[in-house]
C-alpha cells in the first residue's frame, strides 16, 4: 500500500469523530440509513463533483459517507488544485486501493484557480463521462451527504431542473457553532442578491445542488466566467433566466470540521459585484426581469 495511506491508516478503517452529527451519529451511518429510492431512480447515473484545496483530513470522511449511500451507480469526481497537503495524491490512492477508479476519479489542476473554475472543469468532465445528474458539494463536511438521495428523488418527482440543499428553506438549519459574523454575512449576501436580481430563491448562494445534465447544457455552464462563491449566483441566475424550475429542500449546514474557509476578501468583493455585472449584461441584451413562474418550487415561494 502507498506510504501516504500507511501514514494515516485510520482514514481508511475507522469512523472519524469529526463526522459526528448533532445527535451523535457518524456521517457514514447517516448515509447508509438515507432515503432509499425505488428503481430505476436508485441506479441513476449520478456524479458528485467535489473541488478540493487542502482537504486531506476531510476527504476520506466525506468519501466514506458518499459511498455508503444507497445509490449503487454513484460516482465521485475530485477536482484538486494541486493542494500542498497532498489531497490530490490521497484521492488517487483511495481510488486505486479502496473504491476503484470506476467509482472515484481525480482531475488535477496546476494550482489554485478558484471554486468556479474547478466546478466548470469538473462538471464538464462529468457530463463528458455520461453523468445524467451532477451534484455540487464541498469536501469540508458542511453539506450532509445523506441528503443526496432525497434531493435526487425531489428532482425526479417534481420534474425540477435543479434542486438546492437550502439552509434557508423552511426546516433548514445553520450549525449552532457557526460564527455570528458568518451567519450575518450569509444572511445579508442572500438578501442583497435576491433583491438586486429579483430571484425568488431562499438560499441563492448555496453550494449544495443536484442538476440534470440537460439543465447544465441549457445554461452553458462552460461559458460561466465568475469564480469563487459568485459562481453559484451566476448559475442560479442563468437557470431562472431560462424559465427553468428550481426546488429547494431544507438541510442542516454544518461548520467545516478542519482546514480554513476559502472566503477571502477578494472572493467577497467579486461576489458583491456579481449582481451588478449580471444586471448590466441583461440590459445590454434588452431583457427585463427574469421570469418567476417556474423559478422555485412551492416550498421556496414562502420567501417574503
Amino acid at each position: 500500500m502507498n506510504a501516504r495511506l500507511e501514514q494515516k491508516p485510520d482514514l481508511m478503517t475507522q469512523r472519524d469523530p469529526r463526522a459526528i452529527s448533532e445527535d451523535g451519529t457518524p456521517a457514514g451511518v447517516r448515509a447508509a440509513n438515507a432515503v432509499r429510492l425505488p428503481e430505476p431512480w436508485a441506479s441513476a447515473a449520478v456524479t458528485v463533483v467535489i473541488p478540493t484545496y487542502n482537504e486531506a483530513d476531510n476527504l476520506p470522511v466525506v468519501l466514506d459517507a458518499l459511498f455508503a449511500l444507497p445509490l449503487p451507480a454513484l460516482r465521485v469526481l475530485v477536482v484538486d488544485d494541486n493542494s500542498p497537503d497532498g489531497t490530490g495524491g490521497l484521492a488517487e490512492d483511495l481510488a486505486r486501493d479502496k473504491y476503484g477508479p470506476d467509482r472515484l476519479s481525480v482531475l488535477h489542476r496546476p494550482g489554485k484557480q478558484g471554486l468556479g473554475r474547478a466546478y466548470v472543469h469538473g462538471i464538464g468532465h462529468a457530463l463528458d463521462q455520461g453523468a445524467a445528474y451532477v451534484v455540487q458539494m464541498d469536501a469540508d463536511l458542511s453539506h450532509p451527504p445523506e441528503a443526496i438521495p432525497q434531493m435526487l428523488g425531489t428532482l425526479l418527482s417534481t420534474e425540477a431542473d435543479v434542486v438546492i440543499g437550502s439552509r434557508y428553506a423552511t426546516g433548514g438549519k445553520l450549525a449552532e457553532n457557526w460564527a455570528l459574523h458568518r451567519k450575518a454575512l450569509s444572511a445579508w449576501a442572500n438578501f442583497y442578491v435576491r433583491v438586486l436580481l429579483h430571484l425568488r430563491i431562499r438560499d441563492v448562494t448555496a453550494g449544495f445542488k443536484i442538476w440534470r445534465r440537460e439543465t447544465l447544457r441549457s445554461i452553458d455552464v462552460g461559458s460561466i466566467t465568475s469564480n469563487g462563491y459568485s459562481f453559484q449566483v451566476e448559475m442560479n441566475y442563468r437557470t431562472v433566466r431560462r424559465g427553468l424550475k428550481i426546488v429547494e429542500v431544507p438541510i442542516r449546514f454544518e461548520e467545516r470540521h478542519d482546514g480554513h474557509s476559502k472566503m477571502s476578501l477578494g472572493v467577497q468583493f467579486e461576489s458583491a459585484l456579481m449582481p451588478f455585472r449580471l444586471r448590466r449584461h441583461m440590459r445590454r441584451l434588452g431583457t427585463g426581469r427574469p421570469p418567476s413562474d417556474r423559478s422555485t418550487a412551492p416550498e421556496a415561494r414562502e420567501t417574503p
